[in-house]
């Protein structure tokens, strides 16, 4: 990316691209499914934001970063826990969410839906 990186918007928006996954760049590079940011009047940068496929694997490295260790390494309690939280994000509408998740956590898909259930117990788990 070209654009001065000490620019406020830049700043300001950058670490919520790289929480997401994305990327930032000059908006001269930009393509038809990349968000062109603009300030002040001008196209500033562009973000390329991720396929959910990638999300889902940048969610769960972050989780074992703030974690501080694979995930598979885990207690039962933190494994609800991570399943509570992509939940929550979504990670479960990704094709084969659950499998991912529970390759992940060192579960087995049954396991990681008795998490989501325990937590709904109203849930639909099939699909």
């Amino acid at each position: 990316m070209t654009e001065p990186r000490d620019h406020p918007f830049v700043a300001a928006v950058k670490p919520l691209v790289d929480a997401m996954g994305g990327e930032l760049m000059d908006p001269s590079q930009a393509q038809p499914d990349d968000v062109v940011l603009t300030w002040e009047g001008e196209d500033l940068l562009a973000v390329r934001l991720p396929q959910l496929s990638d999300s889902l694997e940048h969610i769960l490295a972050a989780l074992e970063r703030r974690h501080g260790m694979p995930l598979a390494q885990l207690d039962r309690k933190s494994k609800q826990d991570v399943v509570r939280i992509l939940e929550a994000r979504g990670a479960f509408s990704v094709r084969h969410g659950v499998e991912t998740v529970a390759g992940a956590l060192g579960v087995s898909r049954f396991t990681v839906y008795n998490y989501l259930n325990r937590e709904n117990p109203n849930r639909n788990t099939r699909g």
